[in-house]
């Protein structure tokens, strides 16, 4: 029932209901654990991600949603000052002005080591939606590499040897996005933040120069074995809406509240808007009553026959009434 679902509602198919997909941060398992085991209970997801079936970095230390020092797989150190929510870089890896040290750069390919057999069985034994082990991320991880500011005069600046890293870093998410495209999941998934509040992180045009060629070649990867495309980016993405769509994007979670949902009454029967519940303020500040009118409003502006999935995140702030609410009006709208 919920991979069907989920297929009918990407492909505006007049599905019973919005599929529903609630990403619970572990901030929210500490803070709230009994509101979240009923919320898992009287709204089981339709989507789920198969991880836990590659192997693991070697250089990772530490939990990244525990207060101290994380290294992730590729070599980056996050610090964090607060239980159950991720830390931000305090020393980028690459410092040299032309990247001579990239170097330093841990490739994870022990994340090619893949259990087929294990993803496959996965996929085939429960009813649902299936998204991969692994997400592209070639913006932020660039940034976590170099650091944002540095990074942000490189993409002026344009030194070869971040030309050649980028190079690089995208036939790596080529090929590991071809080893999953290669297993039975439903889609495979890509994310990036792309906007501030107001507007695009950097240039529409050197997102288009540089990032968008990168995306259509996931897509394109996606498309030639059959797989949908989801993709997340927070933020004011307005202006890069209709570059996803053209480049094959099926579901994209974003903040729609954020852009105005009346700003993307437009793209409604071209893309899925894979959630989500405005978490700035509908989910912290506002009461159920706001939230059922919200989820009215998103089904009026942008449903068409299908293309919403009702997801929410539940992290820093959020009530946990508000979150429940979310799911119950979906139920009474469609």
């Amino acid at each position: 029932m919920s991979r069907k679902l989920v297929y009918k509602t990407l492909e505006f198919d007049k599905p019973e209901r919005a599929p529903r997909d609630i990403w619970v941060l572990p901030w929210a398992d500490l803070n709230y654990p009994e509101q979240v085991k009923k919320l898992k209970n009287d709204f089981p997801q339709d989507i789920k991600s198969a991880g836990g079936f590659a192997e693991q970095s070697s250089v990772v230390i530490g939990d990244m949603h525990t207060v101290g020092t994380y290294v992730d797989p590729w070599g980056c150190v996050f610090e964090n000052i607060q239980e159950g929510i991720h830390g931000e870089i305090q020393e980028p890896i690459v410092q040299e002005e032309e990247w001579e040290d990239v170097e330093k750069v841990h490739f994870p390919y022990e994340w090619f080591n893949i259990d087929v057999e294990g993803v496959n069985s996965y996929c085939k034994n429960n009813d649902m939606f299936v998204l991969p082990g692994f997400c592209a991320r070639p913006f932020e991880r660039l940034q976590f590499i170099r650091g944002t500011a540095q990074f942000y005069m490189d993409l002026v600046l344009r030194p070869d040897g971040m030309m050649d890293f980028i190079n690089k870093l995208h036939k790596f998410n080529l090929d590991l996005m071809e080893s999953w495209a290669k297993t039975d999941v439903d889609a495979l998934f890509m994310m990036d933040d792309w906007g501030a509040q107001n507007n695009l992180l950097i240039s529409p045009e050197i997102w288009i120069e540089i990032f968008k060629p990168m995306y259509k070649d996931y897509c394109d990867l996606a498309k030639a074995y059959g797989k949908k495309m989801f993709m997340h980016s927070d933020g004011h993405i307005l202006k890069i809406y209709p570059h996803l769509i053209e480049i094959g994007v099926d579901a994209l979670n974003s903040q729609i509240f954020c852009m105005g949902l009346e700003n993307l009454a437009e793209y409604a029967g071209k893309i899925t808007f894979w959630g989500e519940m405005d978490r700035q303020h509908m989910l912290s500040d506002k009461e159920p009553a706001d939230i059922d009118e919200a989820v009215r409003e998103i089904k009026e502006l942008l449903w068409k026959d299908g293309g919403c999935i009702a997801q929410c995140e539940f992290g820093p702030g959020g009530k946990p009434e508000n979150v429940m609410q979310t799911f119950k009006s979906w139920n009474n709208v469609i």
